[in-house]
């Protein structure tokens, strides 16, 4: 196991310090450091953890302002516009995970893996909540032979906003992409105005209007499925676990149609859930991916590569510990 530290870029965010709880459970040994902007809110995130030492960030700086120590992994919880953190990581030979750039923003870091491939994992980890739905869709189009419409509706509960990070990325998302990256009979689309209009039911059956959104789960989901449609929806509004009366969750629906093992034609409707909403299930994703890029699991490190989480986590360890949160996947009725 690794005794170098994990750096987490933006780690005193709400989603930074999630995220190191959850490895700091997982691997009380593992030294931590907890990059931000402001040297007492890194040091106040890293003596609630322990064994982890708040730094201040330099984006300008090669060496981020953090001298000769070594680095097992480096996370980014912001937009690193400088990409500071990956050509740090580059640098090092240390694996990398980005959770914030959108789906337009991707070219700098591809570019960046292009022109040094060798020199360490990079996680694209722009998916809808690090891995959550892929890994789940997966799950479900098990009971498929062929797979023919992906549907994902991803439903934010409106007291579920996250922190100012997370705010600046969706407002920085919607300016920057109105339309919504969309596969449709094979090719790629953009679905804006009328066109990006849609709707799903939430697990109570409440029909939610929804937008199509251009997340990076279109692509990964149509390449690793062969479906020829897939389409990403969200909506904000009151989750189903709140409409009961309890409090907010996060669900991510997931309709997938096709052909089953049996030749018939079959849909299905399912479910994520987690009852402490978005943020901790980013977590989890981002937790494993770390565990995973640094051998903090006693396996060698993940080798050099361009990665989507869902490549870099194994998904039957993901779905034991997302219902070991009280997280599940759901199976709800389909819609005619």
């Amino acid at each position: 196991m690794t005794t170098n530290a994990v750096l987490l870029m933006g780690g005193t965010g709400s989603i930074g310090r999630l995220s190191a709880r959850a490895l700091r459970a997982g691997y009380p040994d593992v030294p931590l450091l907890i990059g931000g902007r402001d040297a007492a809110k890194s040091a106040d995130a890293a003596a609630e953890l322990g064994n982890a030492e708040g730094v201040v960030i330099d984006p300008r700086a090669n060496d981020l302002g953090l001298g000769e120590r070594p680095v097992a992994a480096v996370a980014v919880f912001y937009a690193d516009d400088r990409l500071a953190g990956l050509r740090f990581a580059q640098r090092r030979g240390a694996p990398h995970l980005g959770i914030s750039s959108g789906v337009y923003e991707i070219a700098p870091e591809v570019a960046a893996y292009m022109q040094s491939p060798g020199t360490c994992a990079i996680v694209l980890g722009y998916e809808w909540l690090v891995g959550a739905t892929t890994i789940a869709t997966f799950d479900c189009a098990r009971a498929f032979a062929q797979l023919h419409d992906i549907k994902i509706g991803a439903l934010v509960d409106d007291q579920d906003g996250g922190g100012p990070a997370v705010a600046e990325d969706f407002e920085r998302l919607n300016r920057m992409m109105p339309a919504a990256l969309t596969l449709r009979d094979g090719r790629y689309v953009w679905r804006g105005k009328e066109d990006a209009r849609a709707e799903f039911r939430a697990i109570d059956g409440t029909v939610m209007q929804a937008h199509g959104f251009s997340s990076i789960d279109v692509a990964g989901l149509a390449t690793a499925t062969g479906a020829p449609n897939v389409q990403f929806n969200i909506a904000t509004g009151i989750s189903s676990s709140r409409r009961r009366g309890e409090p907010k969750s996060t669900e991510i629906i997931i309709e997938l149609a096709g052909k089953g093992h049996d030749g018939r034609a079959l849909r299905t409707r399912h479910a994520v859930f987690h009852p402490r909403g978005a943020a901790h299930l980013t977590a989890l994703g981002v937790s494993m991916i770390l565990e995973r890029l640094a051998g903090l699991d006693g396996k060698p490190p993940t080798p050099p590569g361009l990665l989507f989480p869902f490549q870099v986590v194994d998904h039957g360890t993901y779905l034991s510990r997302l219902r070991a949160e009280g997280g599940s996947i759901v199976a709800l009725d389909p819609v005619q």
